[in-house]
């Protein structure tokens, strides 16, 4: 009985993180730090329409 209550806790507590990542990622919020310098997406990484370099300018 224990391990149906804790999985359903866990299943929910699963569902409540994507849910939030999914509404964030609509508003338009990153889980990106912002230190381009140190990233190896910076690339690929588009934050207010731009697109930062290596040396962490925009």
């Amino acid at each position: 009985m224990g391990t149906i209550i804790i999985s359903i806790v866990l299943i929910a507590l699963v569902v409540a993180i994507i849910r939030t990542m999914i509404k964030d990622k609509k508003m338009g919020k990153s889980t990106c730090g912002g230190s381009c310098a140190s990233c190896k997406m910076c690339a690929a990484c588009r934050q207010s329409g731009k697109t930062s370099n290596v040396n962490g300018r925009m």
